[in-house]
This record gives structure tokens, C-alpha cells and sequence, in this order.
């Protein structure tokens, strides 16, 4: 089980540049409060939406506000986990804040440098729902934006008793209304600009919330769709409901290195263009990743960057010519890794000569690191661990930290491998001589 913040990445994160806003539906609230009470005290929350009588409870201080001398008033009662509303109405909700009172909250928050969240919208407590003209009510200073869906909805039919606005929903989702809630109609919800995109602001990080997966079946329903949401948000999570729910995956896209840039002195020559199965070592190893589901590819090369450029002619991938090369495989990690987007999650490095390393196994260790956000992940064959390692984005400064001939290896001490137990043996071979590329091609 992952916690919400780990999940959010919010570990990463200063407290005072913790400004988040949720919007969207299906266990929204419930969420909101796991979060603030997995952040250190005090975590201001307040609403810019009608909140439930019985949400209020969530809190350890409520506290109501109508002007911003009223948020100056109570700054005072901040403790544990404060929810700063407005009045209440006749329907046994409370009002949302706005404006200057609204500003005031953030700037007590500022002042105090502890995290602030924010309820941006409501859903009548259903699992699906499409905003209103006036919705999300998101501000400008959020910087990170947690859009919620509930699964239950799976199964459910596109009408009122499943979806908060079913017609508009519908409307966003391409579907009839009546017609069955389906992953993908989520998914078209979600991704559409008027649908979970909407309002959110400029530069804000997106993050989609697959709440109240209940049981095995829901849990991988929820992670095939979160990873088609990472098309467009930073990450994708996956979550139980109950008293011991927390995340139970955190999809963000991955990305490959791989390094092509030795010399290859013990072979003699250019090992990554021997041929194998009609294609150059190269290209499998390209194709591996790529079908593995890494959502970039970078290769870097060296001693034979023109040749190595040739083999990949036509591939999605980026080239990277590393010139240091000979002062040892650390410049590679390091240049490899500096050329992925900064929206990866995690890199996996793999090497061009390790040509068992399947695109079974690449996706066996990103659905590892979305079950766990471990720093670092490596496949094991019987009492072996071997390559391709995978190192979470937590670790990219001591990668890039590392020098001379060392290899992310150097950090295992720190950072104990989760393993992966891998059966095909075949994996442990890597073509350093002639002799291994015999052996390989007795594998045609």
C-alpha cells in the first residue's frame, strides 16, 4: 500500500508549496482528508464548494468565515487538520469561500508555510460527474490538481443515479445517455478539455484519482485505465475504499535509457550490431522498451555513434551522443538521464547487449514500481540479480551524483533493490565475447 502523499509525490515536496485542489467525484472528500492527515500539522482545508454537514467532522478544527478579518480572527485556532468554510445554509450544508477570504486562507497558509487544500467542486456523492459552466471552481494558485472518479460507476448506467449531469456527461463521454459506464467512457470523461481537464490551471500538475476499487477484478480494471489516463495527466492512482484503504498503485509514464556508448574492447568491435533474429542487437533492445510501454526512449552512444544511429533509422527514440564516453559508464547514466522529460516518474536503464530482456519484462517492472513507488527495482533469476534496473525519480539526484566507471549499482547500499523474480534464465545472458554471441545464436 502506497500513501496518498508518497502517491502525490507530495514527499518531493516543500509544505508551503503544497497548494492542492480537488475536483470531480466519487469519494473526493474522503480523499482530501486522508491526504491532510498523512501531511505534518497544521494543514489548512477549505472549500470552494457546498461541504456536507457530516464532512465537517473530517476535521479536527472547524472554523467559519464571511470576511477576511474573520480568517484573521481564528488564526489562533489552527491545529491538526483546520477546515475554514463559510456559514451555514438551511439544507444543513455549509458555503464555500471566495474572493478575499478565500485569499486570506492562502495567505495564513503562506504565513504559517504548512500545506493548504481545497475542495474545488461537488457531486451529489456520486461516483461520476461532469462540471457545470460555473465548475471547477480551481484557483489560479493551485499547483497540483487531483481529479477523482469512482469505479463503482463500472457496469452503471449513464443516468442519474450514477452520474451528477448524466446528460452532459453523455455528452463528453460519446455515448448515449442510458448507455453502460465503461473504461473507456471514463477515460474520454476524464481526458475531455470540458470534462477532468477543465480548469485546471496553467502549469499545475495533473493527477487522476481512481477511488473505491473494491477487490482484485476492480483494482485491475482501474489500473489498465489509469495507465490510458496518462495520455494526459502526470500520474494515474489507483485506490481501495474501507478503513485501511490507501493507494494501491501510482501509475506515472516511465522512461528508458539505454546504454550503447562503450567501446566494447572484449569483443572487439561494435557488439550492439551484431545481428540476431534478422535485426542488430540494437533494435531489440528498442523494440523491448517501446513495447514494454516506456513512454520515452532515449539511447545514448559513444564509440560508435554514427553506426549506432544508422540501426535505429525509422525508431521513436531520442540519440544522444555522449563524448566523454571513455571516463566510464557514469557519463552515460548521467547523460541518458538528463535527456528524459522532467514528467517521468521513473528511468530504466538497460544495456543494448542483453538481448532476453523482453517487453514482458519491462512492463513487469513498471506495474512493480506503480505497486509500490520503490526507489529502485531489479529483475532476480534464481539467486542472480541482474539487469534492467529500474531507479524512481527520488533517486535521479544520486545517479547524478555518480562518477568514473560506476553504474547506478554504486547505490545499491542505500538503496536495497526491490526484486523481481524472473524464471527465464536466458535473461542472464549478456554478449561481452564471441563466445557468448555463439551462445546467443544457438537461440535462433
Amino acid at each position: 500500500m502506497i500513501s496518498y502523499r508518497q502517491a502525490l509525490r507530495l514527499d518531493l515536496t516543500p509544505l508551503a508549496e503544497i497548494r492542492l485542489a480537488f475536483s470531480g467525484a466519487g469519494g473526493k472528500t474522503t480523499a482530501l482528508f486522508r491526504l491532510a492527515r498523512e501531511l505534518p500539522a497544521p494543514v489548512l482545508v477549505t472549500t470552494t464548494t457546498h461541504l456536507g454537514g457530516w464532512q465537517l467532522s473530517l476535521a479536527d478544527v472547524h472554523l467559519e468565515a464571511v470576511s477576511p478579518l474573520d480568517i484573521q480572527k481564528h488564526s489562533g485556532q489552527v491545529r491538526g487538520v483546520t477546515l475554514f468554510t463559510g456559514p451555514p445554509r438551511e439544507d444543513h450544508r455549509v458555503t464555500g469561500l471566495e474572493g478575499e477570504t478565500l485569499q486570506a486562507v492562502v495567505e495564513l497558509a503562506d504565513r504559517l508555510g504548512c500545506s493548504l487544500l481545497i475542495e474545488a467542486d461537488g457531486s451529489r456523492q456520486l461516483p461520476l460527474k461532469a462540471p457545470a459552466e460555473h465548475e471547477p471552481a480551481i484557483p489560479a494558485w493551485a499547483r497540483q490538481v487531483v481529479v477523482t472518479a469512482g469505479l463503482p460507476a463500472l457496469g452503471r448506467r449513464l443516468d442519474e443515479k450514477a452520474v451528477h449531469r448524466f446528460q452532459r456527461y453523455a455528452e463528453l463521454a460519446g455515448a448515449p445517455v442510458g448507455a453502460g459506464v465503461t473504461p473507456p467512457r471514463i477515460a474520454r470523461g476524464l481526458l475531455h478539455p470540458a470534462g477532468g481537464q477543465k480548469g485546471i490551471p496553467p502549469g499545475a500538475r495533473r493527477l487522476a484519482l481512481l477511488s473505491q476499487a473494491v477487490g482484485p477484478e476492480a483494482q485491475a480494471v482501474g489500473e489498465q485505465l489509469a495507465e490510458a489516463l496518462l495520455t494526459g495527466f502526470d500520474a494515474a492512482l489507483v485506490a481501495s475504499s474501507g478503513p485501511h484503504a490507501g493507494i494501491e498503485a501510482a501509475f506515472e509514464p516511465v522512461g528508458g535509457v539505454i546504454l550503447a556508448a562503450g567501446g566494447a574492447r572484449r569483443f572487439g568491435g561494435a557488439k550492439f550490431l551484431l545481428a540476431w533474429r534478422g535485426q542488430p542487437l540494437l533494435r531489440h533492445a528498442v523494440a523491448a522498451a517501446l513495447n514494454g510501454g516506456l513512454a520515452e526512449v532515449v539511447v545514448v552512444t559513444g564509440a560508435y555513434a554514427e553506426p549506432a544511429r544508422q540501426a535505429l533509422a525509422g525508431l521513436p527514440v531520442r540519440v544522444v551522443h555522449n563524448p566523454d564516453w571513455e571516463a566510464g559508464q557514469s557519463t552515460s547514466v548521467k547523460a541518458g538521464l538528463s535527456a528524459l522529460s522532467g514528467r517521468v516518474g521513473a528511468a530504466l536503464f538497460l544495456l543494448a547487449d542483453q538481448p532476453f530482456v523482453t517487453s514482458d519484462l519491462v512492463r513487469a517492472l513498471r506495474l512493480a514500481h506503480a505497486h509500490s513507488l520503490a526507489a529502485v527495482i531489479a529483475p532476480r533469476v534464481g539467486e542472480q540479480r541482474t539487469n534492467p534496473v529500474l531507479f524512481d525519480r527520488s533517486v535521479f539526484p544520486d545517479l547524478l551524483q555518480i562518477h568514473g566507471q560506476a553504474g547506478g549499482r554504486i547505490l545499491f547500499d542505500r538503496y536495497p533493490p526491490q526484486e523481481l523474480p524472473w524464471e527465464d534464465e536466458r535473461l542472464l545472458l549478456d554478449v561481452d565475447t564471441p563466445e557468448d554471441y555463439k551462445t546467443l545464436l544457438g537461440f535462433q
